[in-house]
């Protein structure tokens, strides 16, 4: 089907969509979350043929991670959506209202954004999680995958198409473009007249091609340079706990720790138990002189260059720089980190509120894994992205991130004089 085709047949269903009661919301999530459990050997056999692929064009292990759909990652997939049907319905809200001198009332009420679209990468679980999302608060959305996991993405939006028919409900709730080529992209990004809002999700390259070519307001998630600070007052085992979590749980994913900061008064003790620790993972750290001085042998070290301090790696390797006081460390991570999420390891209160009031990121941390920034984690059931911006959403997106407002006014027969 032709790009305008689709944004044509999206709209036309989208106040359909938004009309829908929470309850038919929730059982055609319910429907869609058991129709991909049902499906599983299907959606495994069409992950295997992109996995293939991705192999023999040397794709790298941490977006290998991402494009794999197992029955775990599938079962996730089905929960997340089980998750959403749970959840408070936003749509219809009223969040305000006011009596004007006129005896006008007037208030805010929470209604859907229309019609969403979502271009993104080798993620097939973004398909499950920007549908239910998309869906719970009324809205249409249209999916534009990248080719590496083109069959995943498919046998996805298919599961869920046949679980709509099933209820009765228009399949075009969630379209797909199959048409993974530049040209079709970019006139995706210019279809303003169909679609209202555009999300872009991946890494920095696509992020940057969307928000320069983009006709339609678009929503910027970001790439995750996140950082980890350790604090001199901060306990080693826990630090290391953190660290090896962070940067190992998987690599791949925007939430992983890719720099990190040591106070220097704890440089000598603490990072020969952390490269230890960093060794059994076979860990890459790319360290400044002072960390180099202190290193143990089994240590990966590799000099770090200015590059590394603003790199996110999506591989096994981190930088670690020493700084001198919790000013430095905030300092720095300011000028490198993107906003996404950055933690403090520290015994000492007034460094953490410090930390939490300064560092410029969506999350911000205290003695805890930057890996929880993540929809699921946070109680959204999903997420449509890490917005790493500051206009309309911020953070993890949930449901109210999806949302728009509109003014609702009573009257009783006021004109204005």
């Amino acid at each position: 089907m032709e790009l305008i085709e689709i944004c044509k047949r999206a709209k036309e269903v989208k106040t359909q969509i938004a009309a829908l009661s929470t309850n038919q919301k929730n059982a055609a999530l319910l429907a869609a979350a058991d129709k991909l459990t049902q499906q599983w050997e299907t959606l495994i056999a069409a992950n295997e043929i992109d996995m293939e692929i991705g192999k023999k064009n040397g794709m790298p292990e941490g977006l290998l991670d991402r494009l794999k759909i197992n029955e775990t990652r599938i079962e996730q997939m089905s929960e997340g959506l089980r998750q959403i049907a749970k959840l408070d319905d936003p749509i219809g809200e009223v969040l305000s209202m006011k009596k004007r001198p006129n005896e006008l009332m007037i208030g805010k009420k929470r209604v859907p954004l229309g019609v969403i679209g979502i271009i993104y990468e080798s993620r097939p679980n973004v398909t499950a999680d920007a549908f239910g999302l998309c869906f719970k608060t009324g809205n249409v959305v249209i999916l534009r995958g990248g080719k590496d996991a083109i069959h995943s993405n498919q046998a996805i939006v298919t599961c869920i198409q046949e679980a709509l028919e099933e209820q009765n409900l228009p399949k075009e709730a969630i379209s797909f473009i199959t048409d993974t080529s530049h040209e079709t992209a970019r006139e995706f990004m210019h279809m303003n007249c169909y679609v209202d809002v555009l999300i872009p999700r991946g890494g920095a390259g696509l992020i940057r091609t969307v928000v320069e070519n983009a006709t339609i307001p678009v929503i910027e998630t970001g790439t995750g340079n996140c950082h980890i600070f350790v604090d001199e007052s901060a306990d080693f085992t826990m630090a290391c706990d953190i660290i090896v979590n962070a940067k190992t749980q998987r690599i791949g994913v925007c939430n992983a720790c890719e720099s990190l900061l040591v106070h220097k008064n704890i440089v000598e003790t603490f990072i020969p138990v952390l490269e230890k620790r960093l060794a059994e993972k076979n860990v890459e750290i790319r360290a400044d002189e002072e960390i180099q001085k202190v290193s143990v042998p089994e240590a990966l070290i590799i000099p770090a260059v200015e590059e590394d301090w603003g790199t996110e790696y999506l591989d096994y390797k981190i930088s670690a720089k020493t700084v001198a006081s919790l000013e430095e460390a905030i300092v720095h991570i300011n000028r490198y980190n993107t906003g996404h999420s950055d933690a403090i390891i520290t015994n000492n209160y007034m460094n953490a509120e410090k930390f939490l009031d300064e560092v410029d990121a969506a999350a911000v941390y205290v003695n805890a894994s930057t890996r929880f920034t993540d929809g699921f984690e946070f109680g959204f059931g999903a997420e449509i992205g890490i917005s790493t911006q500051k206009l309309h959403a911020r953070g993890p997106m949930g449901l109210e991130a999806l949302t728009s407002t509109k003014y609702i006014i009573y009257g009783n027969g006021q004109v204005r004089p």
